[in-house]
């Protein structure tokens, strides 16, 4: 393990906490197997011994492997905090070689992590036609469930974000990978309350483990190429997920019932632990918490030969060379709304709420506003199935802008795209048009800058934090964009957003309103080695 950077601090109390957990899923199986001569129906089947003691089980192993995962904390805060020559790790020589295969296997388990994450809270949507059948619930009462997921989702954001910083970036991924299979159980629930607790929990690991894998891809690919790796990583990633939730739900849901969905959490969580030799932690992680030998050991294997002697060497040897931090406290979330970052983390902040208003609000709503202005019922789906396509290549155009132009304009500009196109069906609708062609423009534009806008938002967030809070801040950005998306679906379903043109005009103010605080505290990242974007920003 130390080849990772950092041993497991006990090992068999991680392997045996995976096992409890992998048990308990497995004990809810017979009662699973019972129902298979009614199609798959458990509903009001009683839960027996089993069932409960799997549960234990989980909750039991969940625990064992957070211990086992936990770094030792008497040998991290062993650093010596007043000794800086130790403390002034270079990191400019991994910062300047070239992409090698350390790098890519590094990208494609990440992407493959990122795509399991995305898949299951995209399993919602496939999910509930057959939930509310089996449960007898209505749709509203069903809705119910995605919106418990988004909560899920926006508390793991900053919980997880908190334990990257504190224990590791690697610890928080491999917990996450956990609990996903511990939610497994959502598979076999006889009861809908049931179901809304474990949602909520898969919804936590979930967006747990999205910043997290920001987090330790922007603190290990070369400067030169972080910027759209991190771009592509998260489009990549993210379609990825949704192409793998449709296709089960097409192969398996007519044969297992949409049960299946859920009961995937156990194969896919397994995959990101058996990678799990493959995900390295932070060199820059282990050096800010004094771990300086397990640093040295991840930048050799990333960097090459050059750096068993080139990172050993000290100020004089490379003056004013780019260097991390010295080693610092894990500091609360107050410092990230306070001092050099801000303006910037109140800039970032409302763009995720503003972005999760547009995404959860309008654009859900869209299919049913778009029939309010005319459009016939039948062919919506098809004209937002052609805007989506169309939208496609504009994630391309994102990758290529973020590295090529600019990082933080990039952002501003899609932000100020979100705006205008939110505008533009305003005025489509106090105007009362009704073309088809215009509403397919204005749905294309409204796409690929909303794709725009997230597929940036977090990766820069990654970029601009310092080490000791780069986790935290990645998931409090993280969060607020699912806090925004829980604002949306809340003020939809109080009937807030039925009038078109006006819930157009309402969200299109804040996100002007972040891509002008943006603008004002923005600083640029593209190409730069990341304790030089912290140098700058605590200069401004």
């Amino acid at each position: 393990m130390k080849a990772n950077g950092l041993s497991f601090h006990h090992p068999v109390a991680f392997w045996a906490g995976c096992l409890a957990v992998v048990a308990g899923v497995l004990a809810h199986m017979p009662m699973f197997l019972m129902a298979r001569m009614s199609h798959w129906r458990m509903v009001g089947m009683p839960m027996d011994a089993m069932m409960l003691g799997g549960m234990a089980l989980i909750v039991a192993g969940l625990l064992l492997s957070a211990y086992g995962l936990m770094p030792r904390l008497e040998q991290m805060r062993r650093t010596t905090r007043t000794d800086t020559a130790a403390a002034h790790r270079h990191f400019h020589i991994a910062d300047g070689v070239a992409l090698n295969r350390a790098h890519w296997t590094l990208v494609l388990v990440l992407v493959v992590a990122l795509a399991i994450d995305v898949m299951k809270p995209a399993t919602l949507g496939f999910v509930m036609p057959g939930m509310s059948g089996e449960y007898g619930i209505s749709k509203p009462t069903a809705s119910t469930l995605a919106l418990v997921a988004l909560i899920g989702t926006t508390v793991g954001s900053v919980i997880w974000g908190r334990l990257a910083d504190v224990f590791g970036r690697r610890s928080g991924i491999l917990l996450s990978a956990l609990m996903f299979i511990g939610t497994a159980i959502c598979g076999a629930m006889p009861l809908f309350g049931w179901n809304l607790v474990m949602c909520f929990l898969m919804g936590a690991s979930a967006g747990g483990m999205l910043p997290i894998a920001f987090t330790l891809m922007a603190e290990t690919v070369p400067a030169a190429h972080r910027g759209w790796l991190l771009v592509a990583l998260g489009g990549v990633g993210t379609s990825a997920g949704y192409l793998a939730a449709a296709g089960a739900a097409a192969l398996l849901e007519p044969m297992f019932s949409w049960r299946a969905l859920w009961l995937l959490n156990l194969p896919t969580g397994a995959v990101i632990l058996f990678l799990n030799r493959f995900i390295p932690e932070s060199p820059r992680f282990l050096s800010n918490a004094g771990l300086e030998g397990q640093a040295r050991d991840v930048l050799r294997k990333f960097a090459g030969p050059r750096a068993t002697e080139d990172i050993e060497v000290d100020d004089a040897r490379h003056p004013g060379a780019p260097r991390i931090d010295e080693p610092h406290p894990v500091s609360g979330m107050r410092q990230l709304l306070r001092g050099s970052h801000a303006r910037l983390t109140w800039g970032l902040l409302t763009c995720g709420l503003a972005w999760g208003l547009v995404n959860f609000g309008f654009v859900l709503w869209l299919p049913v506003n778009l029939v309010g202005m005319g459009v016939d019922a039948a062919g919506v789906s098809a004209l937002l199935a052609r805007s989506a396509i169309l939208a496609l290549p504009g994630i391309g155009v994102v990758i290529w802008l973020y590295h090529r132009w600019s990082s933080f304009k990039s952002l501003v500009l899609f932000i100020a795209l979100t705006a205008l196109a939110l505008l533009v069906f305003f005025a489509m609708g106090v105007a009362g048009v009704r073309s088809a062609p215009a509403t397919i423009a204005a749905t294309v534009a409204l796409l690929v800058s909303v794709s725009g806008v997230i597929a940036m938002l977090i990766p820069y967030a990654a970029e601009i934090y310092p080490v000791h809070l780069r986790g935290t801040g990645s998931g409090v950005i993280a969060a607020a964009s699912k806090f925004g998306g829980i604002l949306g679906a809340g003020l939809g379903v109080l009937g807030l957003l039925g009038n078109f043109q006006w819930s157009a005009l309402l969200i299109a103010f804040p996100m002007a309103v972040s891509a002008a605080m943006v603008w004002r505290a923005g600083i640029e990242t593209r190409g730069q080695g990341l304790e030089e974007i912290q140098a700058r920003i605590d200069a401004c």
